[in-house]
């Protein structure tokens, strides 16, 4: 399960303080050290390679909003894209991994 802790995101016994990538197959820790609203396509362009159905961006404890041009990108790729606070963005990421679905999530444990 993954979930946001008050000292980061809990997954398993372990807790990560940084921002995650993670996917059915691993987590990546200190994915990116960027704020929210300076990600840009390029940052997951290696991510986008493996060709997820839906990659969750969890902004932390709050909702954000993504650049504009991040959203292009991945609506011109036909990867479906959604930001949402962090605890939201595990929660789902629990609903479609169980579905059997590729989704991607980048969270971030705080505002970044």
């Amino acid at each position: 399960m993954r979930q946001l802790a008050a000292d980061g995101i809990r997954i398993g016994d372990a807790v990560y303080d940084s921002t995650l990538l993670v996917t059915a197959e691993a987590v990546t820790p200190h994915w990116t050290e960027k704020p929210v609203e300076r990600l840009t396509p390029d940052d997951f362009a290696e991510l986008v390679t493996s060709a997820p159905e839906v990659v969750l961006l969890g902004t932390g404890a709050r909702g954000r909003f993504a650049p504009r041009e991040l959203v292009f990108a991945f609506a011109r790729h036909g990867i479906g894209f959604e930001v949402m606070d962090t605890a939201a963005a595990a929660r789902t990421y629990n609903v479609l991994i169980g579905e059997g679905r590729r989704v991607a999530a980048v969270l971030y444990p705080h505002a970044a």
